[in-house]
């Protein structure tokens, strides 16, 4: 049997190395005058949630991202106490990341663009930003409960491999329009580190509405009750 510990040491190291493994492909991206790209960014944080989600989704499902952990809550598949406990440690294992890269940063200059930190370009309104953050996020829940959750997934097998690819396709569309958080951990983290907290309620509420809804429109029209939880 799993314990309350292992759940929470799983996502936060989890969480942990989504965030360092992804803003610091940003950071080198910054330092290296570019060199690393979108591309290279996308795929950072892509392949690191499919690593991650494999290791630790025996555990404790894998969820990395509060926005995750809120779906599963609203549609029954985690009870609240676990919900909190879950939360907890992916908000720890950002910070604890974000702190490691604020030491390992060349002269301890923190900046947003060096740290990561999830803003929209500039000249992106409000209403895109939310726009954009629930709709991304709205995908990836919808494929995480999919092929995840939905126990007839042909794909389950895989599943891990499926959702960081909806990451790295998200991260490349949404990218240098909106930093592409879909996780509010991912961006509590640089946050806090920078004490830059510009518009840091949207990559809160926007990635919480998609997954919300994300997750209850695939558990009541995709899955019967049987399926569900």
């Amino acid at each position: 049997m799993v314990t309350n510990g292992q759940k929470f040491s799983a996502e936060f190291i989890g969480t942990f190395f989504l965030v360092f493994m992804g803003t610091g492909a940003i950071a080198a991206d910054v330092f290296s005058g570019g060199a690393v790209g979108l591309i290279g960014v996308a795929l950072a944080f892509g392949l690191t949630i499919a690593l991650m989600v494999g290791v630790t989704a025996r555990i404790s499902g894998g969820h990395i991202n509060p926005a995750v952990t809120f779906g599963m809550l609203i549609t029954g598949n985690i009870k609240p106490k676990e919900a909190g406990l879950y939360l907890a440690a992916q908000l720890l294992g950002a910070t604890a990341a974000s702190f490691l890269l604020s030491l390992l940063n060349p002269n301890h200059n923190l900046t947003a663009g060096n740290m990561g930190v999830t803003l929209p370009a500039e000249g992106v309104g409000l209403a895109s930003l939310m726009g954009i953050e629930i709709l991304l996020t709205f995908l990836l829940v919808f494929v995480i409960f999919s092929v995840a959750v939905d126990t007839k997934s042909p794909f389950k097998s895989i599943a891990n491999f499926m959702i960081g690819l909806t990451v790295t396709v998200c991260a490349l569309m949404g990218g240098t329009i909106t930093g592409a958080s879909m996780n509010p951990a991912r961006s509590f983290g640089p946050a806090l580190m920078t004490g830059e907290w510009t518009l840091q309620w949207v990559y809160w509420v926007a990635p919480l509405i998609g997954g919300g809804l994300a997750a209850v429109v695939y558990s009541k029209v995709f899955l019967s009750e049987a399926d569900n939880g």
